[in-house]
């Protein structure tokens, strides 16, 4: 499993286009969202924090009008934050402190008419903003068992409603008896949970517009900065089609070495071939001219007469795969149609006293990635073959299969056993013991197909009935 899932990744990310765009997709995808929550959780903590300073005012406001006197909490009746003094508006305060007996103060209502007096007890006193709400009857741990001068901010439940608590824990003195009390400040959480709600719809709202921003963005910039790599593509499949002979785009300074050094590899694998060449075909003149004298002597025997002749066919079939370009000739590419087409045509003229029918199938624009010549070579004596073996019609076949050419003559002849099959596959066999119809061609054929890592299969044509060769060439790019 490991390694089926390794096969897929390195198949995957064999494309520096695909890794950039992953990395795009990762800067995209995974660091924006994680800045969009850090941005978040900063905000509500910077908001919390807001709160907690807000709450801890108004508890000062509340400290600065609150007195003790004779041991009871004397309050105003109306604050000076309104929403303190209206019921259920969201904004609440309340003091608690231990529980001590009543006291009555004479003349009170004369003193203190403008006041409130509250004994001190669990619940000291509450704003009348939370008349209608019912507080908690216990505080949590945290709260209740504050140190004097201690504070504590947290969420608690009132009336099934998450509310901020702020609380603050303080100790009046009279004479030499002190008061502690704690001054709670509760406010709703619900407009805070609302804005922060709201903060998030649209934060991630101006992030994925963000987000599409930058992928656009990040696209047009990959397609740009990749720009001379598939211009250096275009341009070296141009060369293997044979369409042009070098790399003529102005490229980066990181490519230019690179393009600079194929196109000096091109003009000499190009000038070298020609040069072998033209060196064999100086060979072959100076190597016919002898054998042509020797021929035309009366006096030579007709074994050695035989035997001359046989020399000239050796040299010539060894001359012809010599010259062959092979698969060193990559930079070359042929189209095939336009080939057959010539050749056709000359072999009609050849054989035009007994003519054949020739059913092409060529499936799209085949190339053939290799030289002219061997694409000559290769096809003209399988079909100078098949006219000469067939009775009536000939069928030749061409298409691509991914990166594999299959060429495919057939004709309507009497075929070939399988002695005569193993003989013309096996290396070695002179060029000269080919059946009749079938001729030396085809050992040119064979060591052609070979110089191309390619193979030949000889068979009967299950349409025809007939021979059937097949010629399929692996790494051959249309």
């Amino acid at each position: 499993m490991n390694r089926y899932f390794n096969s897929i990744f390195k198949v995957f990310f064999n494309s520096l286009k695909v890794r950039l765009m992953v990395s795009i997709l990762a800067m995209v995808i995974i660091i924006l969202p994680s800045i969009a929550f850090i941005i978040m959780n900063s905000f509500e903590k910077h908001m919390m924090r807001s709160i907690e300073k807000e709450l801890s005012a108004y508890s000062y406001a509340i400290l600065a009008v609150a007195e003790v006197e004779q041991s009871v909490l004397v309050m105003p009746e109306i604050l000076i934050e309104n929403q303190f003094n209206v019921s259920a508006s969201g904004l609440y305060a309340f003091i608690s402190g231990e529980a001590r007996e009543k006291k009555t103060l004479k003349n009170s209502l004369a003193a203190n008419a403008n006041k409130t007096l509250v004994s001190v007890k669990p619940k000291l006193w509450r704003s009348q903003s939370l008349l209608t709400l019912n507080l908690p009857n216990q505080l949590p741990e945290s709260i209740a068992r504050l140190a004097t001068g201690e504070t504590h901010f947290s969420t608690i439940e009132l009336s099934n409603s998450p509310h901020f608590i702020y609380s603050f824990a303080v100790s009046f003195s009279e004479g030499e008896q002190s008061f502690p009390m704690t001054v709670h400040i509760l406010r709703d959480k619900q407009a805070f949970l609302l804005l922060i709600s709201d903060f998030k719809q649209q934060l991630w709202l101006g992030l994925a517009i963000l987000m599409v921003i930058i992928f656009i963005l990040q696209l047009v910039w990959l397609m740009w900065t990749l720009k001379p790599l598939s211009t250096l593509e275009h341009e070296i499949k141009a060369v293997e089609q044979g369409r042009a002979e070098k790399l003529t785009s102005s490229y980066p300074k990181e490519l230019a070495k690179l393009t600079s050094q194929l196109n000096k590899l091109l003009a000499t694998e190009q000038k070298q071939r020609q040069r072998y060449r033209n060196a064999l075909s100086d060979l072959a003149h100076s190597l016919k001219t002898p054998l042509a004298v020797l021929q035309a002597q009366s006096d030579i025997s007709p074994v050695n007469q035989e035997q001359i002749t046989r020399i000239n066919l050796t040299i010539e079939h060894q001359l012809k795969r010599a010259q062959s370009a092979g698969h060193s000739s990559w930079l070359l590419g042929i189209e095939i149609q336009p080939i057959v087409e010539k050749l056709l045509k000359t072999l009609a003229k050849i054989h035009h006293e007994k003519p054949k029918k020739v059913s092409l199938n060529i499936t799209g624009k085949v190339v053939f990635q290799g030289d002219e010549a061997d694409l000559l070579e290769l096809l003209g004596n399988l079909l100078d073959n098949a006219f000469k073996a067939a009775k009536s019609t000939i069928v030749l076949t061409v298409s691509q299969q991914t990166d594999t050419l299959i060429m495919k003559v057939e004709d309507d002849g009497v075929g070939l056993n399988e002695l005569q099959i193993s003989q013309i596959l096996e290396r070695g066999v002179r060029a000269d013991t080919y059946v009749q119809g079938h001729g030396v061609g085809l050992a040119i054929v064979r060591d052609l197909v070979a110089s191309y890592q390619g193979e030949l299969h000889i068979s009967r044509s299950d349409t025809l009935g007939g021979a059937q060769f097949k010629i399929t060439l692996a790494g051959n790019k249309s």
